[in-house]
């Protein structure tokens, strides 16, 4: 009997069957693995009636892995990636050490060049929750041994009880739940602020700190030399269902509006910064997927549009605004009701802010945390002065190592083995560069960074900004005296030992270069 290269201590109890249903990519019938071909293993916790598996940890039990795992062949997806789902409900999941852990929904597969394997998979609630369609989507699914790649079903440190209907397992190509339109279209600007019509090189900067921001942090920004600021608004940004108390997330916001007005504004201009107001956090929060649950309310979709409206009403016509930056990192996998998706509720918003202020440029990012590849299906809006926003963290491996506890290695960039060097990030990143030919369209990069303690961070720093500075794109750097790891202020091995730094860091005269080019 084979044991699967799975972490953590599995004993092994069964070998059963089971069908699983994977789409082919080249027709839009479903084909079937049969039952006969399909083997799960199971761990002693699993019990499976029909097509149903129960997996029950007891409490004192929740250390390691229990489920079921089978082995799947996703080589046929490995150049557009796939799209898995099931339905599980949970009784009485513990709170698991790390936010990646608890019930799981999880693919073990390896990206091209990488030696280590990647985990996509599913977020889900803890608690007890009723029955809930679980969705994975992965960029590429070129897996483990030529396109193979283990699936895991079950609780890892945690206990309780997880139930999966493996009827519904659905692996295929990903679908879009959103539009793919206006193709042909060309983007089109005017010059809103007569420091953008002039200037003759990209902005460059930093994102804000979490709070308010003071007149020592405008000193010290432009000491730097830095020319943007994206002043973000942000509260429990990694709460599971937050913010759903709408009336006081409205006030709330007000009081951010308030110090963006008073504080911000004022000393952006007097130390001659443009600024970024971006709504960090949406109103209504984002779900265990961390998605964000206006995608799947119209409620609180309607309330995010008229929220824009009115930030649009306050501050048209001001000088030194950047932007409005309308949602951070969406990220939506599953179908939505109309005029909901990532896509058209950042539409339904623009054309609300278009209504009260025809000028000030919107900023609209892209789906899977506004990753680069996501360009691929990206829409241009047919609305003058949008900018289009993408987030620069590849690769991972390097940038979130001991992060992510499933990055805990070290390693180092630039990386001949892994094939990591300047030309590596510039293919990453073509998916952008691409949309801004076909489109003409303006690139602004809101977040780019490297871990402290990652090796060479500096290094890769320096090629990120020499290739936004090569296409033209503005850029901020994430982050400016917000959280240690991304702070080139600070230094440390681990979360735990960041201190301030003793003097500069290589990672703070890489971006004072970048300021200064």
């Amino acid at each position: 009997m084979k044991r699967l290269l799975i972490t953590g201590v599995v004993t092994v109890a069964a070998i059963v069957t089971a069908a699983v249903e994977i789409v082919s990519p080249d027709s839009p019938k479903p084909y079937e693995v049969t039952a006969a071909g399909r083997e799960w293993v199971l761990s002693p916790e699993c019990r499976l009636d029909g097509d149903i598996l129960t997996v029950v940890v007891p409490e004192g039990a929740a250390v390691g892995q229990h489920g079921a795992w089978t082995t799947l062949d996703l080589s046929p997806f490995a150049d557009e990636g796939f799209e898995a789902s099931i339905r599980v409900r949970g009784e009485g999941v513990s709170v698991p050490p790390e936010f990646y852990n608890g019930v799981k929904f999880v693919f073990r597969c390896r990206k091209p060049g990488d030696e280590a394997p990647v985990w996509p998979g599913a977020l889900l609630p803890t608690g007890t929750f009723d029955w809930q369609t679980a969705s994975v989507c992965s960029d590429k699914a070129a897996c483990v041994e030529g396109g193979r790649a283990d699936l895991l079903l079950g609780l890892e440190n945690s206990s309780g009880t997880a139930v999966f209907d493996l009827s519904t397992l659905r692996i295929g190509k990903p679908e879009s739940h959103w539009p793919v339109t206006n193709q042909n279209h060309r983007c089109a600007y005017g010059a809103p602020d007569p420091s953008l019509a002039t200037r003759h090189s990209p902005l460059r900067g930093v994102m804000s700190p979490g709070g308010n921001m003071t007149e020592d942090d405008f000193k010290t920004l432009h000491a730097w030399g830095a020319t943007l600021l994206r002043f973000q608004m942000v509260r429990d940004w990694h709460a599971v269902n937050g913010n759903q108390d709408l009336d006081e997330y409205d006030r709330w916001l007000e009081s951010r509006l308030d110090h963006f007005d008073k504080v911000v504004l004022p000393l952006a201009r007097k130390y001659g910064i443009m600024v970024v107001l971006d709504l960090h956090v949406p109103p209504g929060g984002r779900d265990a997927g961390m998605e964000a649950n206006m995608f799947y309310d119209e409620r609180i979709a309607g309330l995010f549009v008229e929220l824009w409206r009115r930030i649009a009403k306050r501050f048209r016509g001001r000088g030194g605004i950047y932007g409005y930056d309308l949602i951070n990192e969406p990220c939506q996998r599953r179908e939505t009701p109309a005029g909901c998706d990532w896509w058209n509720l950042q539409r339904r918003a623009a054309e609300a802010i278009r209504a009260e202020d025809p000028d000030t440029p919107i900023l609209v990012e892209s789906n899977q945390w506004d990753s680069p590849e996501t360009f691929r299906y990206m829409s241009p809006m047919t609305l003058t002065n949008v900018l289009y926003e993408v987030h620069m963290y590849g690769p991972d491996d390097f940038t979130h190592q001991r992060v992510l506890g499933t990055r805990p290695w070290m390693v180092s960039y630039p990386n001949d083995e892994r094939g990591w060097n300047r030309v590596h990030l510039a293919d990453m990143l073509e998916p952008v560069r691409e949309f801004q030919r076909k489109h003409g369209a303006r690139i602004y990069v809101g977040e780019f960074s490297a871990a402290a303690w990652a090796p060479g961070a500096e290094n890769y720093l320096r090629d990120c900004i020499a290739i936004f500075e090569e296409y033209g794109w503005d850029w901020t750097y994430h982050a400016f005296r917000e959280a240690p790891v991304w702070d080139v202020e600070k230094e440390g091995e681990t979360m735990e030992t960041m201190r301030p730094a003793a003097a500069d860091t290589p990672r703070k005269r890489a971006l004072l270069d970048g300021f200064r080019r």
